[in-house]
């Protein structure tokens, strides 16, 4: 398979994990979880899910980092601006993931703090 083929179905599959990424923390808790416990955590972690500016700001890095692999490809001895604005996107995606990935854990664990349990991390 080509690279110009492989990297949008690679920048697809990223995307597409982006809104499960961080949601399946599981909190360290100060004491016995509540009889609620489950629930509000079920809940938090739809909360989290269900932030679609993360998809937005991950495809923004995507964006970004082609822009930038290429004209960085460009300006390379090869002149290769197709693989370096590739390589960028893939690059500016995996950081997007990887910080959309930790605000969403960043929301359970408010999320249930802001509900009365005892979070730890």
């Amino acid at each position: 398979m080509k690279p110009i083929l492989i990297a949008p179905l690679a920048l697809a599959t990223l995307l597409g994990a982006c809104a499960e990424m961080g949601t399946d923390v599981t909190p360290v808790l100060d004491g016995a979880p509540t009889s609620q416990y489950q629930r509000d955590l079920a809940e938090c972690r739809a909360l989290a899910r269900d932030q679609s500016q993360l998809q937005q700001e991950t495809m923004a890095a995507a964006v970004i980092g082609a822009g930038i692999g290429g004209v960085l490809g460009e300006v390379d001895d090869d002149g290769d601006a197709l693989g370096g604005a590739i390589a960028g996107a893939l690059a500016g995606t995996a950081m997007g993931v990887g910080e959309a990935s930790e605000t969403r854990e960043t929301i359970v664990l408010n999320c249930l703090r802001g509900r009365g349990h005892a979070v730890v991390n």
